[in-house]
C-alpha cells in the first residue's frame, strides 16, 4: 500500500510515523509512506500556503494552487487514487471506514489548516473527507496520523497475529471484553476466577456476555445496531456466567 500525506508541517507527521505499528510496517515493507511538503509547491518567496478568503471574513484559506500542484506532482487523482481531505465536514471516521480505507492501493490525505481550504479543492481534487470527532485542532496533522495508524493494524502480516486485530474494539462492532494479566491479586482485587478456570467455552461465553453488556452501557449507539443471536439473548437474560470447575483439577 502507498500513502502520500500533504502537509505544511512534514517534521510533525515523520514524528509520528517513526514507532509503534506504524514505524515497523514502514520498516518491514508493508507499506510506502512518503511526507509531502505543500510549501514545496509555492510559487513566492514567502512560501505562502494561505490567503484572505473573499466577501471579507476573518481568518485564512489555504490556496488551492499548492495542493493541485503537489497532487500532480506525485501523480496523484481523483482517477487513480483514494484522496482525503481531513475536515469537519467530512463523515465521521470509525473503524468501518478504515477498513474501507485499508482496501485501497494509493491513498493521499491532506492536511487541513486554518479556516478551511479553498472550496474547489474538495469539488474537484479530493475523493473523501474525514472528521475524527466534533472537536476543534490546530490542524489535519493529527487526524491523518490517527487514520493511518487505524489503517497499518489492518493490512495483512502488520500486527503479526491477525487473530488480535480481528479481536480487538469496533471490529465486531461493539466494545472489547476486560482484560487481566499477573498478579492474579492486587491490593485485594483480583482476577475473575471463570478465566483462571482453563475451560475454554465458558471463558469465550464470560468475554462474550461482558462485550455485550458493556457495549450495551458505554455504547448504546452501537448495541442498537447489533444483530443478537439468540445465543446472545440468552446470555443477557441469565446474566454473567457463573465459574465453572477448573479443567486443571
Amino acid at each position: 500500500m502507498r500513502i502520500d500525506i500533504l502537509t505544511i508541517f512534514p517534521q510533525f507527521i515523520e514524528a509520528g510515523l517513526d514507532f509503534s505499528v506504524v514505524g515497523r510496517a514502514r520498516r518491514n515493507g508493508f507499506v510506502e509512506i512518503t511526507t509531502v511538503d505543500l510549501r514545496d509547491y509555492t510559487d513566492d518567496r514567502h512560501r505562502s500556503v494561505d490567503d484572505t478568503p473573499y466577501g471579507g471574513e476573518h481568518g485564512m484559506v489555504m490556496r488551492i494552487e499548492p495542493i493541485a500542484r503537489a497532487l500532480h506532482h506525485i501523480g496523484a487523482s481523483r482517477e487513480n487514487a483514494r484522496i482525503v481531505l481531513t475536515s469537519p465536514l467530512g463523515k465521521g471516521f470509525s473503524q468501518t471506514v478504515a477498513q474501507d480505507l485499508a482496501g485501497s492501493e494509493w491513498l493521499v490525505l491532506i492536511c487541513g489548516h486554518y479556516e478551511g481550504v479553498d472550496e474547489r479543492v474538495r469539488q474537484h481534487l479530493v475523493t473523501d473527507e474525514i472528521s475524527i470527532g466534533d472537536y476543534v485542532l490546530t490542524g489535519g496533522e493529527l487526524p491523518a496520523l490517527v487514520i493511518t495508524d487505524a489503517i497499518m493494524r489492518l493490512l495483512p502480516g502488520v500486527l503479526g497475529n491477525q487473530v488480535s486485530a480481528s479481536d480487538e474494539s469496533f471490529t465486531a462492532g461493539m466494545l472489547e471484553y476486560p482484560q487481566y494479566t499477573r498478579p492474579r491479586i492486587f491490593n485485594g482485587w483480583t482476577v475473575p476466577e471463570i478465566l483462571l478456570s482453563g475451560n475454554h467455552a465458558a471463558i469465550a461465553r464470560w468475554r462474550r456476555y461482558h462485550q455485550l453488556v458493556r457495549t450495551r452501557m458505554l455504547r448504546s449507539d452501537l448495541f442498537e445496531e447489533l444483530n443478537l443471536s439468540e445465543e446472545d439473548r440468552k446470555l443477557l437474560a441469565e446474566g454473567e456466567p457463573l465459574s465453572p470447575v477448573s479443567d486443571k483439577n
